[in-house]
């Protein structure tokens, strides 16, 4: 089960799992309605990725697999960071965010940036815990292009290439993405799991 509400993340884990050979199916937190909306308190990727996992496999008595992720900016001094999906103020507005952060960019000649995270895969009673982190680096472009994707996508061009994350098909994002690279990650150990 993954720790989210986010159908663009439980529909790209599926297929990053698929794609690594794991049978069976990931399901979003709106298949089990009461569960908790665990609140990213936590200082880092890895502290938000396990709160969240460790609440949902204590609440489903199911392995949980969790992330958090964003941008890190380095003019921004690695913002907006953990903060990425509440940048401009209210959570998952991700058009706000992005104007924000082209907004602060726009004077800015050095736009170096990296899509960071960090996922984590926690099975209930404490039987065990794992995180595995997948970095994108790339830059910042000054004005939004593609339609594929989301969050800060149309406006990040990994490094060695043209196009934004957003003009990717999405088995070419998967490929290379930050999330492809920790949930590929993750794959191998949920595969390795025995059957429920």
């Amino acid at each position: 089960m993954l720790a989210t509400k986010n159908e663009h993340k439980v529909i790209e884990l599926n297929r990053i799992l698929h794609d690594a050979g794991v049978a069976g199916q990931i399901v979003g937190l709106d298949e089990f309605p009461g569960a908790p909306d665990v609140a990213e308190t936590g200082l880092t990727f890895a502290d938000n990725a396990l709160l969240k996992a460790r609440a949902i496999a204590a609440y489903t008595g199911l392995p949980a697999v969790s992330d958090d992720s964003g941008l890190t900016v380095h003019a921004l001094h690695g913002m907006p960071g953990i903060l990425s999906a509440r940048w401009a103020g209210r959570h998952g507005d991700d058009l706000a965010n992005l104007e924000l952060l082209l907004a602060q960019l726009a004077d800015i000649d050095r736009r170096d940036a990296a899509f960071v995270c960090v996922a984590a895969l926690v099975l209930p009673g404490g039987a065990g815990e794992w995180t595995a982190t997948g970095v994108l680096p790339g830059r910042i472009v000054r004005a939004p292009r593609g339609g594929n994707g989301f969050g800060y996508d149309p406006i990040f061009v990994p490094d060695g290439m043209e196009t934004t994350t957003a003009e990717l098909s999405p088995a070419g994002k998967d490929a290379i993405s930050h999330r492809g690279r920790a949930f590929r990650d993750i794959a191998e150990l949920v595969a390795a799991l025995p059957p429920a």
